[in-house]
């Protein structure tokens, strides 16, 4: 496992992070994605750690809190080996101070958080949505005070667009407060939507990206084909209309590039998938999921090699999509493309 700085930050990540959504098993998304009890996930833990994964990711509001107090008993005695990264600001309830980045529900949010992970700070606390009824002025003010207080060590954002980034990150600057180093975001082979701006933005500010569903929603397991049904087991059946949404044609193209690097390499399908997207730009850590031993253990195949330039030429061009505005001049125009010159890699 190789280790890479959180952007601009001083805080060594994994090259591959674990995600605790499966934890838990509350509710018809989560439910669908795993109930992973405190036994199995203390055993997952223990593959991570073996391997070197020393970063696990939850939120709050995964299973309602569950998956917070899952991870937290499954780190139990080893604390100071891990990080641990958590999320607040989705919907916990149906009130109005049951969302949102407000001064009062972060300090709850947090509080809340620890109790649920039994410890005493949070090495990385990320905004899970953009909260456009606060002030960033508020939230940064909050997230300062948090920080000084030693109950988070390093801020984050997830799902941010680029102007609500870039103005937190203004915000914090101009009033002097502790800066965003990392940006949860989406990206796959499916979805490259982050390269158009996100990804310059991260490069230009110091944003580590941590890539969530690097599969594409589970699309990139390896058991989808063309002109086979979806799999009998696939929690695409469940919860294919609460992730990004994915043409079926590209869908193929994009399995097919990826079987043909498979046979190339000696990998599995969702191995050359993970591996792509750790060899890109601005990627400080993937996280990974697994309902159980085998699927993590496949997962971890991940690392310890590369992916040739050729190789990860053939899965650009197959994974291409046309770039919306206003970034398609840039692409097509050689006086727009002159004055800037595309990010390293990003093809």
């Amino acid at each position: 496992m190789e280790y890479r700085r959180l952007g601009a930050s001083g805080l060594q990540v994994p090259e591959l992070s674990f995600g605790a959504g499966t934890f838990g098993g509350r509710g018809p998304l989560f439910g669908a994605w795993g109930n992973t009890g405190v036994a199995e996930a203390r055993r997952l833990v223990d593959i991570c750690v073996e391997a070197g994964i020393t970063m696990f990711d939850t939120a709050d509001v995964y299973s309602n809190g569950a998956s917070e107090e899952v991870l937290g008993a499954a780190l139990k005695g080893r604390r100071d080996r891990v990080l641990i990264s958590t999320k607040a600001g989705l919907p916990m309830g149906d009130g109005p101070a049951d969302a949102g980045t407000s001064r009062s529900r972060l300090i709850a949010s947090v509080d809340d958080a620890l109790r649920r992970l039994d410890t005493d700070y949070i090495d990385l606390f990320q905004l899970h949505a953009f909260d456009a009824g606060t002030p960033v002025e508020e939230v940064l003010s909050t997230l300062d005070d948090l920080v000084r207080a030693g109950k988070i060590r390093y801020l984050g954002v997830s799902n941010f667009s680029g102007w609500q980034t870039m103005k937190s990150l203004a915000a914090a600057e101009r009033h002097g407060r502790q800066r965003y180093v990392a940006h949860q975001v989406y990206y796959s082979l499916l979805g490259r939507d982050y390269e158009w701006e996100l990804m310059p933005l991260g490069l230009d500010q110091g944003l580590g990206a941590i890539v969530w569903s690097p599969l594409g929603w589970g699309r990139l397991t390896g058991k989808i084909r063309r002109g086979r049904p979806l799999p009998a087991g696939s929690r695409l059946h469940d919860t294919a209309d609460y992730g990004p949404p994915v043409e079926e044609e590209h869908l193929y193209r994009v399995v097919d590039a990826l079987d043909e690097i498979a046979r190339e390499t000696g990998k599995a399908v969702p191995q050359v998938a993970l591996r792509w997207l750790i060899q890109r730009p601005t990627v400080s850590s993937v996280i990974i999921g697994a309902r159980d031993e085998e699927q993590l253990r496949q997962n971890l195949g991940a690392v310890g090699w590369s992916l040739t330039p050729e190789q990860m030429a053939a899965l650009d061009a197959a994974s291409r999509r046309a770039a919306p505005y206003p970034y398609f001049p840039y692409e097509r125009q050689e006086g727009f493309a002159r004055l800037n010159p595309p990010v390293v890699g990003a093809g």
